[in-house]
């Protein structure tokens, strides 16, 4: 994988082998400074709305986790996490993963690679 490669293109090629969290995070492992592995076992638990579909989208998630690597000064993040959570739905349409999949209503909001995409893009637009 080249880092040449727009990121939020890296990360949904990640997606292809990883869940929606998995990928978000290691789409970031250069700036994050941790091995593919502890990012890889990090998101392990938070694809597919945290395991159920039912929760957070994973993607989400990662970008949220990334942010607090990236950005955290021993104050709270509340404020930065809930800009980041509006923007991926304002491009996503929701930020549950049974929502977004359409599960229970038939129409899928967005795809997991465009969850992705938003993910990353939201991110950047906050860094």
């Amino acid at each position: 994988m080249t880092n040449d490669m727009p990121r939020r293109e890296r990360a949904v090629m990640y997606k292809r082998t990883n869940n929606c969290c998995q990928a978000v995070l290691l789409a970031f492992a250069p700036e994050l400074g941790l091995s593919e592995d502890r990012l890889m076992a990090m998101g392990a638990c938070f694809g597919s709305g945290m395991g159920c579909m039912e929760e957070t989208c994973g993607a989400l998630c990662g970008a949220q986790m990334v942010q607090g690597l990236l950005q955290f000064d021993h104050r709270r993040m509340n404020p930065q996490a809930s800009q980041l959570r509006t923007l991926f739905e304002q491009s996503c349409g929701a930020t549950r993963c049974k929502d977004l999949k359409g599960m229970g209503s038939g129409r899928v909001l967005c795809s997991c690679e465009d969850c992705v995409r938003n993910a990353v893009d939201a991110l950047e637009q906050m860094l």
